[in-house]
């Protein structure tokens, strides 16, 4: 009978980053040009509204990016020069307590185009030091193999996931980085949120969408490919790594009936479940029976071989994690089938506040969330991204006095307790950007997630020094306590 009250002990508290988010210095130490490295910044109020997502690249694009790259701005080039400040941020998460960090290792900086025999020593290097630094805090890595990046010679010649020559390719270098961390890194993801290649084949699998006849097609052809990726890789590393625990990723997305008519209801039923799919596959080790009705119904043909199922069936999680971010609202509707499964709804939650870039806020959900999840898959959980994008004020003083991102915060800690008493298996919880970093969908600097505060503007200018927001503090005091103070 499980009697917790709280957060157990040694819960993994800390934040999360990626790669291609933070790292900068793109072409130094042997490393190779990403897909991210060509995601260039396009104002996302151009049109007037909001666009959450100006991450999408066709192949046109790229062509004119790759001839004439001084005519652009490309963010996560630069990044927050994490490769050159890695010791003092790290020290700075230290100071807050971290007991985890989460990060990516770039594929492009281990094997420059993914096509070499022998990985580029300088980017193992790298994340020796990473990690070096992480342990003279007593900080546990929870590695990211792949999140949202990868390099862009096999969009090239592969056009990305599409292919099924990547699994091979991704396979060597997981046994590469599992070997070289192997005592090191105990904790690993495999992909970040596979189920967001249902809203950016580019972002997601490295996929040119305008290459490919039918794009739902493509994306889960390319699902498929990475969940055989996957289990690979957590083949790989039971064989690897001594006491690893080595999880699958969603971006969770909880579908809300928009009315109690039942075909709203039924409509959020079949939202959820593309949702699952993902964590489904993973977790379980198969294929589940409503996706092959679901590709029937959309004439979509899966390649697959016969080896595939044992390679997924031997290839499962540990755990699952999540980032959490909104709710959806579902409605049967003449567009239902395209929206389910993509991450912002036009249907806005009356019950709701927004956020400065639209996104409904909705803690509750959260809980929901991890009750669900863990009903369905009975497996330790991780929220690992979770926070709040907002445009914070650097005063005159160096302070920044982000209060609305405590509540934000506080509120969804609460509600992760709750789910705790009520009997999840919760491993830990690294909300997204814990120091300023480049927006993923929009490539800003300006939208700000950190507790630390990084002087730098949308195109790169800045004095890159670090500032204590507010946050930072009641953070510090959250994980002193283990989440009783909030």
């Amino acid at each position: 009978m499980n009697t917790n009250q709280g957060f157990k002990k040694g819960f993994l508290w800390g934040g999360a980053t990626a790669a291609n988010q933070i790292e900068g210095a793109y072409l130094e130490g042997g490393k190779g040009l990403s897909t991210s490295d060509f995601a260039a910044y396009k104002d996302p109020y151009a049109s007037g509204t909001v666009n959450n997502f100006t991450f999408n690249v066709t192949s046109s694009e790229l062509e004119e990016y790759t001839k004439h790259s001084e005519s652009y701005l490309f963010p996560k080039r630069w990044g927050i020069d994490f490769y050159h400040h890695y010791k003092e941020d790290i020290a700075l998460f230290a100071e807050m307590g971290f007991k985890c960090f989460r990060l990516s290792i770039s594929w492009a900086r281990i094997f420059p185009t993914g096509l070499e025999n022998e990985p580029n020593e300088e980017g193992l290097a790298f994340y020796d030091a990473v990690f070096d630094e992480c342990a003279k805090y007593g900080i546990e890595p929870l590695v990211t193999m792949s999140h949202y990046e990868m390099p862009i010679a096999l969009t090239k010649k592969y056009n990305g996931w599409i292919s099924r020559e990547l699994v091979p390719l991704f396979e060597k270098y997981a046994k590469v980085i599992l070997e070289r961390y192997k005592n090191k890194v105990r904790y690993w993801i495999t992909f970040n949120e596979m189920n967001m290649n249902l809203n950016s084949l580019y972002t997601g699998a490295g996929v040119l969408e305008d290459l490919v006849e039918n794009s739902l097609e493509a994306a889960y052809q390319a699902s498929h490919h990475q969940f055989l990726a996957s289990a690979l890789a957590v083949k790989a590393a039971k064989a690897i790594v001594p006491n690893v625990e080595i999880g699958c990723m969603i971006n969770q997305i909880e579908a809300y009936a928009h009315t109690t008519k039942p075909e709203d209801q039924l409509q959020a039923v079949k939202s959820n479940q593309l949702n699952m799919f993902y964590p489904d596959v993973q977790a379980r080790g198969y294929y589940p029976s409503y996706i092959y009705s679901y590709f029937a119904e959309n004439n979509l043909t899966i390649d697959s071989k016969a080896e595939d199922i044992e390679i997924l069936k031997n290839g499962t999680v540990d755990f699952v994690a999540i980032s959490y971010y909104m709710s959806h609202v579902a409605e049967a509707r003449e567009d239902a089938s395209k929206l389910a499964g993509t991450f912002d709804s036009p249907i806005k939650n009356e019950y709701l506040e927004l956020s400065q870039w639209d996104w409904p806020i909705d803690p509750i959900g959260l809980r929901i969330s991890l009750l669900k999840l863990y009903d369905r898959f009975q497996k330790p959980l991780f929220v690992c991204e979770n926070g709040l994008g907002a445009k914070d004020i650097l005063t005159e003083d160096k302070k920044i006095h982000d209060e609305y991102r405590i509540d934000y915060m506080r509120k969804h800690i609460q509600q992760m307790r709750e789910a705790v008493k009520e009997g999840v298996d919760l491993m830990g919880y690294t909300p997204w950007g814990c120091i300023d970093l480049i927006s993923c969908g929009t490539s800003q600097m300006s939208k700000r997630y950190g507790f630390i505060y990084v002087d730098q503007d949308d195109t790169g200018k800045g004095s890159l020094e670090r500032y204590r927001k507010d946050s930072f503090y009641w953070y510090k005091e959250v994980i002193a306590s283990n989440g009783e103070t909030v």
